[in-house]
C-alpha cells in the first residue's frame, strides 16, 4: 500500500503537531520499496476477522498515513479497547506526565493508560479481548520507555493467554549496536533490560528476544505474531512519517536522541521547552564559552516546565550537525558529552539531577556507575570504549539469535 502524501499533509494539523512543527519528511514505499508491517493489511486483516481487538498505539501507529485505529475501524475490525503508553493515544501529554484512563472522543473506544497508576494492563484491562496488537514506532534506543511498555504488554498477555500481534516497524538507528550493557541493579523504566543503549532491533526483533532470553516473570512466553516490515535491512536510513513522541519532533533528533539523551542525567538542557529539542545542548553558566544561545520556555504537550525555563542557555547548535557521521561510525558520539563536563564550570553540579527537572539520574540512563567515574576521572573516549566492548560483544552474539532482517 502506497504512504498518501495527503494523509501525511493532514497529519500535520493535528494531534502532537499541534503542539509543534513537524519537519520529518517520510521515505515512500514506492520509492525505496520499504512496508512497514501495518501497512500491509492483506497479511493480517483476515486473521482479525470475529475476533475483539486491543490495540497498543499512538499517533505513530500508521497505516498509509492514517491512525491505525481509525484504518481498521473503517475495514470493519472490531477493536474494543485501546491502550496508551506514555504521551498517551493521542499523544497530547508531556514527557513523564501521569496520563489517566479515558474514552477517544473520536470513536467512543475506551482508552486504558499504561503510564498512568500502573504500566501493566490488568487482567481485568485484558478481559473480553480476543487477540492485542501491538503497533507503536521505536527509535532503537534502551531509554525510550515504549521498551518497557512492550515488556509489561508482552508479560500482561502471557499470563492471560492472550496472543500478541506486532506490526513491526523499521529502526531509525537499526544501524548501530552500541554502548554499555545496561546493570540490572539500575534497571528502571527507562532501562529495562541487559541490552546497549542502541540495540539495533526493531521491536518484532526485540520481543523475541525477551522471550527467548526469559526475561518475562517466572519465565513466561507470550505467543507472538510479526508482520515483518517488507524488504527492510538495519542499516538502511528511514526517515519517520510523524514523530515518535512530542521532543523527538524532527529527523535530526531521532538520530541524535541516543546520543544526547544522556544529557538527561547532567545539569545541560537538550532543549526541552524550545521546538528543537535533542538537537541543541547548553546552560545558563555557559555564558562567554559559547555563542549559540537558547532560552527554555513552558510548551503545552511538550515540556510545560523545562529545565532552565525563561533562562537563556548557551552551548552547542547539533541541528545541521552531519548524521551520516554517526551512520559511518556505527557509534554513539561521547565527544559532546566529555566536551560539556570539561567546559562546565562547577563540576560537582554536572552529574547532581537533584539541582535539575531531568527525568533521572544519570548512572541510570548510561546503565552502568562506571560511565560518570571515568568522565570525572578524566578517561579518554577509547579507554570508556573499552571498558563496554566485552559485555557489548556478548550482547552482539545474543542478538544474532532474533534478527529477522540482516545488518
Amino acid at each position: 500500500m502506497k504512504i498518501s502524501l495527503l494523509f501525511l499533509t493532514m497529519l500535520s494539523c493535528i494531534g502532537w503537531n499541534e503542539v509543534h512543527p513537524v519537519r520529518l519528511t517520510h521515505i515512500t514505499t514506492v520509492k525505496k520499496g520499504l512496508i512497514p508491517g501495518a501497512d500491509q493489511t492483506e497479511m493480517y486483516l483476515p486473521y482479525l476477522k470475529a475476533k475483539k481487538i486491543g490495540m497498543v498505539v499512538n499517533p505513530s501507529s500508521l497505516i498509509s498515513g492514517k491512525p491505525s485505529v481509525d484504518s481498521l475501524k473503517a475495514l470493519g475490525v472490531n477493536i474494543v479497547k485501546i491502550f496508551g503508553p506514555e504521551h498517551g493515544f493521542r499523544g497530547n501529554a508531556s514527557n513523564g506526565a501521569h496520563v489517566d484512563d479515558s474514552v477517544d472522543p473520536k470513536t467512543g473506544i475506551p482508552v486504558v493508560s499504561l503510564y498512568g497508576k500502573s504500566g501493566k494492563p490488568a487482567s481485568a484491562d485484558l478481559a473480553g479481548i480476543d487477540l492485542m496488537i501491538y503497533d507503536l514506532q521505536d527509535v532503537g534506543a534502551r531509554y525510550f520507555t515504549y521498551l518497557a511498555t512492550l515488556h509489561r504488554v508482552m508479560e500482561a498477555c502471557a499470563e492471560n493467554n492472550k496472543e500478541l500481534l506486532i506490526l513491526d516497524r523499521p529502526n531509525p538507528n537499526g544501524y548501530m549496536v552500541d554502548g554499555p550493557v545496561l546493570n540490572m541493579k539500575l534497571k528502571s523504566g527507562i532501562g529495562y533490560h541487559p541490552v546497549p543503549i542502541a540495540h539495533g532491533m526493531t521491536v518484532g526483533e526485540y520481543a523475541q528476544m525477551i522471550n527467548g532470553e526469559g526475561w518475562l516473570a517466572n519465565a513466561v512466553k507470550c505467543k507472538l505474531k510479526i508482520i515483518k516490515v517488507a524488504r527492510y535491512k538495519h542499516s538502511m536510513p528511514y526517515t519517520l512519517a510523524i514523530p515518535p513522541s512530542p521532543n523527538l519532533n524532527t529527523q535530526q533528533s531521532v538520530l541524535l536522541y541516543p546520543s544526547l539523551c544522556l544529557f538527561e542525567g547532567t545539569i545541560i538542557s537538550q532543549g526541552r521547552g524550545t521546538y528543537m529539542p535533542f538537537t541543541v545542548l547548553g546552560n545558563p553558566d555557559l555564558k562567554g564559552r559559547y555563542d549559540f544561545t537558547f532560552t527554555p520556555v513552558g510548551i503545552p504537550g511538550m515540556s510545560e516546565t523545562p529545565l532552565f525555563q525563561n533562562v537563556a542557555c548557551y552551548g552547542l547548535d547539533l541541528r545541521h550537525y552531519n548524521t551520516a557521521q554517526l551512520l559511518k561510525s556505527k557509534r554513539l558520539n561521547l565527544s559532546w558529552l566529555l566536551e560539556m563536563y570539561k567546559a562546565y564550570p562547577y563540576k560537582e553540579k554536572f552529574f547532581d539531577s537533584s539541582q535539575s527537572k531531568q527525568i533521572g539520574n544519570f548512572d541510570k540512563l548510561a546503565g552502568t556507575t562506571d560511565l560518570k567515574a571515568q568522565i570525572i576521572a578524566g578517561k579518554s573516549e577509547e579507554e570508556i570504549r573499552k571498558s563496554w566492548e566485552a559485555n557489548l560483544t556478548k550482547f552482539r552474539h545474543m542478538r544474532q539469535k532474533y534478527l529477522l532482517y540482516a545488518d
